[in-house]
């Protein structure tokens, strides 16, 4: 592209901001470990950096609007800003119209191209506007750093990314692409060397995570739950997850794992989005809410204490009275652990960004918070029917008070203790004492194994 600005000074400090999903913080962490292999410093906090990475999320309604919104408030006092990139799925859908809208903004980089972000830097520092939101065929994986030398307790690792779905009201084909899995060994030397560094637990990553498949080391094909059974034998993993998936994917090879696989925890987010066949439909969800009752019916028969969670959109054209009733049952009837609902918010180029019947804003507001009251009653409902449970946790973070920490259950809930000598990483026996609708109070026992 012909230079638009004039040429600035190449970063020497970076920091990046990520919004969204967990593949968005794991997106993050790739460009922080590249940046740093490229020589640059992540800033401190408070401390301005020469570079601001805007790691977008392009689900909710207005994505852009907030992205315009935090890089005008990258100005500083002097009237002077840092190189700003707009990285992540606005950036791949909204990319030329940025560089068009506003001239603060140096890079724009999609999702499946930030493995350029070092040869965009220098574009920028040249002067140029520098835009990439190619979808290469050549996998991004292949391009990155090896992972650093320190990891998360509890550690993020795409395997697949990308949906061949095409529900009607999701931009995350037009975004993400199609589904693309990433090889077997390269996953399983990523979750090597996050252990080496310090992960106790992994979290497998994907739009459609249990559409995984790839050829193992002997060439076999395996499925997501081939994937967990191999970390299940890697030394030093203690806890394996993985998020998000779609009904339609759900193999009886990964319902059999949820019973075999010691180290796979008792938790499934399992999106439904709604309760109504005619609304499900309308969405090209490809199955019906006595499909997926059925399926939960199965994995609680080979793992009965698992914790489930879901997805759900109210207010989607044509949801009527009833389809929301339908919703509310079937939320009744799972008895969630967890879940997350939103408003159906347009995308444009998305189908049901066309269709008629819209729902009013007060009427999806008044569904909302019904929905979420219901989603509460269940969620205190299975953490209060968790008192009493002597189990492990694996301490995370420090808590909100002196000498308090918090680690998360096998059924990833939030557990606050207190215990002397206990340290982040560490796996804890706890009883746990009491509950709220958002957390539990544990007192811990005996060490777990490590």
């Amino acid at each position: 592209m012909p230079a638009t600005t004039s040429p600035k000074p190449a970063p020497q400090t970076f920091r990046v901001k990520s919004f969204g999903c967990q593949m968005n913080v794991y997106d993050g962490e790739r460009m922080t470990e590249m940046l740093s292999a490229q020589g640059l410093t992540q800033a401190g906090e408070g401390v301005d950096a020469d570079l601001v990475v805007l790691n977008t999320c392009h689900i909710r309604e207005k994505a852009a609007e907030k992205v315009y919104s935090d890089i005008g408030r990258l100005r500083r006092d002097d009237g002077s800003r840092p190189m700003i990139a707009v990285a992540g799925c606005v950036a791949q859908a909204e990319g030329p119209e940025i560089t068009r809208r506003t001239k603060s903004v140096d890079i724009v980089v999609g999702p499946q191209a930030y493995h350029r972000l070092p040869e965009l830097i220098a574009k920028a520092a040249a002067g140029e506007v520098a835009l990439d939101t190619d979808m290469p065929a050549i996998s991004k994986f292949d391009a990155l750093p090896a992972r650093g030398r320190s990891a998360r307790v509890s550690a993020f690792l795409t395997a697949q990314e990308g949906c061949d779905k095409f529900c009607t009201y999701c931009v995350v084909p037009y975004t993400r692409g199609a589904e693309v899995s990433r090889p077997w060994g390269q996953i399983m030397d990523e979750a090597r060397a996050l252990v080496d560094a310090g992960a106790r637990e992994i979290t497998l990553l994907g739009q459609n995570v249990n559409a995984w498949a790839s050829e193992d080391e002997a060439g076999r094909r395996q499925g997501l739950d081939g994937l967990v059974r191999a970390l299940d034998r890697l030394p030093g993993l203690a806890r394996i997850r993985y998020t998000t998936s779609h009904p339609n994917d759900m193999t009886d090879g990964l319902i059999a794992a949820h019973g075999d696989v010691e180290k796979l925890m008792p938790f499934l987010h399992l999106p439904v989005q709604s309760g109504s066949d005619r609304i499900l439909k309308a969405m090209n969800r490809s199955h019906d809410s006595a499909s997926y009752l059925r399926l939960l019916e199965r994995v609680r028969a080979v793992r009965p204490d698992i914790a489930l969670s879901g997805d759900f959109i109210v207010g989607f054209p044509g949801e009527t009275d009833a389809d929301f009733e339908a919703t509310l049952n079937l939320i009744r009837a799972v008895g969630y652990a967890q879940a997350y609902s939103f408003k159906y918010s347009a995308r444009p180029g998305t189908p049901a960004a066309e269709m008629d019947s819209a729902v009013t804003p007060a009427v999806m507001d008044e569904r909302l918070q019904r929905v979420q009251a219901q989603i509460n009653v269940g969620q205190l409902a299975f953490n209060q029917a968790s008192v009493g449970r002597v189990t492990d946790i694996l301490l995370e973070r420090d808590g909100r008070h002196a000498g308090q920490l918090v680690g998360k259950s096998p059924w990833l809930q939030s557990v606050h203790v207190e215990e002397a000598g206990a340290a982040i990483g560490d796996m804890l026996r706890v009883e746990l004492l009491s509950a709220g609708p958002n957390s539990l109070a544990g007192a811990a026992t005996v060490a777990a194994a490590a």
